[in-house]
């Protein structure tokens, strides 16, 4: 094997499969990436769970795959300078790299020894811009559970119907949903859970623009391709919680706050809060207004933010889920729904649109502020 190309082509390659490189594995080889030259070179990062792979175009001068140390060969490559790289297994399995004055010696493995990746069939896609999944993924994430006990609960469900992609995450806590028109795909309506690994990588890969992600679902495996670069991921396989009958449809009070307003006096109020004892914010609901307090070890805080709209109620919340939900909403004008102390609040666009919501539950509240 032997190839040359753009520093930067190769550096960008190893930074994205590097991501899917196991740290520690019984299989040394998967704490390596898989370089292959032929028509070009393709660059392989894969755990078993999740794998990344990219091409670029490169002189290839003698064709030829072989497996590198993705920590080592990463620190190399950043380290080089700027200009033309080249790459060359010298002698048996060591592979020098050759970059101006710069000349690293590295001994590298068998690509037989590398696990293969799952093929996912094509025929079952549908595309999404780049810049909306990437949202997508971002404005549901923070509800992901990180409790291993409820696996299925640390992905999220992505679900086709008719036109429009809707994203889950649940966490036993809260719960936060996307919804976006689909206009392009062959994707009958379905639903797969995507773990939040993988979601995590994949929002990092894709880029502020409207090229496509085509998300093709297979039985055990999803693939996300975005130009030269495909993301595999395992399915999470389990009975995800009926979105739809869990978010409440009907509302004793409801109110519109301004969501900068609403996050800046949460987040003043949070000051307050000692993170050993986690005591939970007191919203009051009163004519135009949500007074917002807070009684710690440490001190006590209060603000208020204007709403449009009345209530009479006192409920609790754990001051980081209902940050994470404000911070998260896309819109600037925010719905916040109230039955009682005792069920979850809804957050929804206060246009009328379907595009998100979240829901919080709450937190029993003591006697006193």
């Amino acid at each position: 094997m032997k190839f040359s190309c753009e520093k930067y082509l190769l550096q960008a390659a190893v930074n994205m499969a590097s991501r899917c490189a196991a740290s520690k594995s019984p299989i040394p080889a998967l704490e390596g990436l898989l370089i292959q030259a032929g028509a070009g070179v393709r660059v392989t990062g894969y755990d078993l769970k999740k794998g990344i792979y990219t091409s670029f175009p490169a002189d290839v001068a003698e064709p030829g795959s072989i497996v590198l140390s993705a920590r080592l060969f990463g620190d190399i490559v950043r380290s080089l300078p700027d200009g033309v790289v080249t790459v060359y297994i010298q002698d048996g399995m060591t592979v020098r790299i050759v970059c101006g004055p710069s000349d690293f010696s590295i001994v590298g493995s068998d690509s037989g020894e590398y696990p293969e990746l799952p093929g996912v069939d094509r025929e079952n896609y549908i595309a999404v811009p780049q810049n909306i999944l990437s949202k997508m993924i971002r404005q549901t994430s923070f509800a992901v559970s990180d409790n291993e006990s409820r696996p299925v609960y640390t992905g999220e469900l992505f679900e086709v119907k008719g036109e429009h992609l809707t994203v889950v995450a649940v966490d036993g806590y809260r719960l936060a949903l996307r919804r976006e028109k689909v206009e392009s795909g062959q994707m009958e309506d379905c639903s797969f859970i995507v773990p939040g690994a993988a979601l995590n990588d994949l929002e990092k890969l894709c880029g502020d623009t409207e090229d496509p992600v085509e998300i093709t679902v297979g039985a055990k495996h999803i693939s996300f391709a975005l130009g030269d670069t495909v993301l595999v991921s395992r399915r999470l396989e389990g009975e995800f919680l009926n979105y739809s009958k869990s978010i409440p449809s009907e509302f004793s009070t409801t109110v519109q706050a301004d969501r900068d307003e609403l996050t800046k006096a949460v987040s003043r109020v949070s000051l307050i809060i000692d993170e050993r004892t986690k005591n939970p914010l007191r919203l009051c609901l009163g004519d135009s207004v949500i007074r917002i307090l807070c009684t710690t070890g440490i001190g006590r805080g209060e603000d208020q933010c204007p709403v449009k709209g009345a209530g009479s109620l006192e409920i609790g919340f754990n001051n980081r889920y209902l940050l994470d939900a404000l911070k998260a909403a896309p819109a600037d004008e925010l719905k916040l729904c109230f039955n009682n102390a005792s069920s979850p609040c809804v957050i929804l666009p206060a246009d009328g649109s379907d595009g998100f919501s979240y829901m919080i539950l709450p937190v029993r509240l003591k006697a006193g502020v």
